[in-house]
């Protein structure tokens, strides 16, 4: 079956080609490690594995790349001053009283790496083959800079070396960025020096921290990193580049620009961004952002007993490219549906049970349509409410499907008090339904027992199979 994914470059849903026949070679643009993520930068996350499992559904090998930007990330890069702003590592070792040296700055972005993987651990996804530093591959971004260079797109001015846009024909395609009424609006540029507004930073110029190169001490640009390890780790072109549609603007136009400009071939066939998340910020919805203190963690939405992985399945009810409304109130509805649904599928049988063709082909088909999730999901619930379909074959099929949506149901990674049936229970309920199937009706009449001693009821089912309840 073919596979369908929106591309942010020419606007349009394309059937996928691989370059490379049953593999698919995919970057993501990982996060700046100078504090914690928040649930807003998460959903990209979620995305990307939920892209990831769809191909490896599909019979693909997956080589997974997601960056870790330890350095050269500046504060000003996100609203478009690509080269005003402090380090956000530099930001990070004042914040916390560090030491203003390069080991100090990896010590503290190493602290912040781990807790992002353990936000990703939580979340149920799948870590890519590779999570490069940026402050480990100084050398291939100083190789890049020095093509650059060469080839005439850079130039050098009081605070470091940039790329000049004007010399890049088509700059600003991605996302179709109308640059000619972006510097007619601009009253005063961030940096005089500049020879055009969306000229960016190859090299920052810094005396007293950084790396030495052939310009001067300094640091690399936030965008260049991105390049030299793109290329080094998927080579160019590649498959897939994701990242939020905050990156398309200034990010990744501006890695089109210097990996096109050096290599004179296309950096990636494929861009998909996800979309934002919002949250209430007064009377409006707002995107989630650090810098205007309307973020949530994954650490606090355990502080208020919402399990990690409801949240994965309440992005996962949202196509990955329409905004999200954050609301706890809405992430609790989505974990009260997630509880009933493991709770139901956890009193089928678990052998005996055959996949479901149809509903199959039916889950492939939306799936492989530009990751549409919701009516994956939708399609999981007519399925428990058909009864033409047995309750072995409804829990083989379920959990099938459960390959490319990480909940994970099987191993219940909805905390035991959130479920409407504990795990202790749908054990012995477990054990009771294999004594039946194998005559052993002493044992089975003693696992009823045990169960109803606890407080509930087990009641089997015409069809086959059974269900608990609370008494």
């Amino acid at each position: 079956m073919e596979i369908k994914l929106y591309n942010t470059l020419t606007k349009s849903k394309e059937v996928f080609k691989p370059i490379k026949a049953g593999a698919v070679s995919v970057y993501n643009c990982g996060p700046t490690v100078y504090d914690r993520a928040h649930v807003g930068n998460l959903r990209a996350y979620v995305f990307a594995d939920t892209l990831r499992r769809m191909f490896e559904y599909n019979g693909y090998s997956v080589k997974q790349i997601m960056n870790i930007t330890d350095v050269g990330h500046l504060s000003g890069e996100n609203s478009g001053n690509a080269d005003v702003g402090e380090d956000k590592m530099t930001k990070a070792l004042r914040r916390e009283g560090m030491p203003m040296t390069l080991e100090a700055m990896y010590k503290v972005a190493t602290v912040y790496f781990d807790k992002f993987v353990e936000d990703l651990r939580e979340l149920n996804i799948e870590l890519p083959e590779k999570f490069p530093r940026a402050a480990d591959h100084i050398q291939e971004d100083i190789d890049l800079v020095e093509i650059l260079v060469k080839k005439g797109f850079a130039y050098t001015i009081s605070d470091g070396v940039y790329f000049d846009t004007s010399k890049f024909d088509g700059y600003g395609k991605l996302g179709n960025i109308d640059i000619a009424s972006l510097k007619a609006g601009a009253r005063v540029m961030a940096n005089m020096e500049k020879r055009s507004l969306t000229d960016f930073a190859l090299w920052k110029f810094n005396p007293t921290l950084g790396w030495n190169s052939p310009w001067g001490n300094g640091f690399p640009g936030w965008h260049i990193e991105c390049s030299a390890m793109s290329a080094k780790y998927l080579g160019q072109p590649f498959d897939i580049h994701t990242g939020a549609i905050d990156l398309i603007p200034t990010h990744h136009n501006n890695e089109i620009a210097q990996s096109e400009a050096a290599y004179d071939k296309p950096l990636v066939n494929y861009w998909m961004h996800n979309a934002f998340l919002n949250i209430k910020n007064g009377d409006a919805e707002s995107k989630m952002s650090k810098s205007d203190g309307n973020f949530i963690t994954l650490e606090t939405l355990e502080k208020e007993k919402i399990s990690p992985i409801a949240y994965r399945y309440w992005l996962l009810m949202s196509h990955y490219r329409t905004p999200a409304n954050f609301s706890y109130e809405a992430v609790r509805g989505a974990e009260n549906g997630l509880t009933r649904l493991i709770a139901t599928i956890n009193g089928y049988p678990k052998i005996g049970g055959k996949i479901s063709t149809d509903y199959k082909a039916r889950f492939l088909e939306f799936v492989n349509d530009d990751l549409d999730t919701p009516k994956a999901i939708a399609l999981i619930w007519d399925l428990l409410k058909d009864t033409n379909v047995t309750p072995a074959d409804k829990y083989a099929t379920i959990t099938h499907f459960d390959k490319i949506l990480g909940l994970d149901i099987t191993k219940k990674l909805i905390p035991d008090s959130k479920l409407i049936v504990p795990t202790n229970i749908v054990a012995l309920a477990e054990a009771r339904e294999k004594a039946r199937q194998e005559k052993d009706w002493k044992k089975a009449d003693a696992l009823r027992h045990e169960i109803e001693a606890a407080g509930f009821d087990l009641l089997d089912k015409k069809d086959g199979g059974y269900e608990v309840k609370k008494k």
